[in-house]
């Protein structure tokens, strides 16, 4: 076993967990007896994969990752699998997605596809209704679960599949590095309850009513935002947004990485804001992506 945990090239921040070829080999038979359609419909099926994945790394797999997430300090950290041979395939890196989420925490109902986890795809044509699979859009920072009832403390994302492919770079921002942090928490719009949406693709029929910034237990802001769904009830909550997407978009400190194929990312949902750069046109473009998002264990 050779758990090792770096620091990102570009952030101190951002910790990166490479998992070797012959550690993945040790977790091919126990994930055998778990197929995908089993843990879709067995949750307690996802515990048992999630177990066996620790045991490999001695149990400091998942004692790792909660300690990174709950760090203010850091509250990223990247897996990087060594999945160059075929017998990685798909299902395995759903699987591997799967652990890593609960050793996490509870992941949360996803109503776009009714399971604990959205599998969707990147292409050059699409006539979805959000920024998701919009290509060639830049999608700006933002954080996820803004419109949802359900606590969205982590996030989780994996590249499963890419195929011609250029640009579409992660960029992630952490709220302790943002310029403008003070100033827009500092101001009282931010406080006041917006009311998000969102469209009929994510099959949610309410809506919510929140603030963007709150605090947490030492005072620090937290951000609860995406550009598309709040709904401004009035011309100060309407330029309190445009001047947070202004100032997001336009900060210097932004980490734009590329993420290998197979990689997955999970991240402190309220303090660090995540986007993708537009991808060069290309009409084979694919990529395919797998989301899981949810709160902490209580304990």
């Amino acid at each position: 076993m050779s758990l090792e945990i770096k620091e990102h090239n570009q952030s101190k921040r951002v910790k990166v967990i490479k998992l070797e070829e012959q550690d993945l080999d040790k977790t091919i038979f126990p994930f055998k007896k778990h197929s995908i359609t089993s843990l879709e419909y067995k949750p307690f099926s996802r515990f048992s994969l999630a177990k066996s994945l620790d045991e490999v790394f001695e149990n400091k797999l998942g004692r790792s990752l909660i300690n990174v997430l709950n760090d203010r300090n850091t509250g990223t950290v990247i897996i990087e699998p060594e999945i160059n041979n075929k017998k990685f395939d798909k299902d395995f890196l759903v699987k591997l997605s799967t652990g890593l989420a609960y050793l996490v925490g509870n992941p949360n109902f996803d109503s776009m596809t009714g399971k604990y986890y959205a599998r969707f795809y990147v292409k050059h044509e699409d006539k979805s209704d959000s920024y998701l699979r919009k290509a060639y859009m830049n999608m700006d920072l933002h954080t996820d679960g803004s419109y949802v009832k359900e606590k969205t403390d982590w996030l989780l994302m994996s590249k499963i599949e890419e195929k011609n492919a250029q640009g579409g770079e992660t960029a992630m921002l952490h709220l302790d590095d943002w310029e403008h942090c003070k100033e827009l928490f500092d101001d009282p719009v931010g406080k006041d309850d917006f009311i998000w949406g969102s469209p009929k693709s994510k099959n949610i029929d309410y809506k919510v009513e929140h603030p963007v910034f709150t605090s947490d237990k030492e005072g620090r802001a937290q951000i609860s935002y995406i550009d598309q769904f709040p709904e401004p009830k009035n011309m100060k909550q309407g330029i309190f947004l445009q001047k947070l997407s202004d100032s997001l978009e336009e900060s210097n400190n932004k980490i734009i990485t590329k993420l290998p194929v197979g990689s997955s990312i999970v991240a402190n949902n309220y303090f660090w804001l995540h986007g993708r750069r537009p991808f060069k046109e290309n009409k084979d473009l694919s990529r395919e992506l797998l989301r899981i998002r949810g709160s902490f264990f209580i304990n």
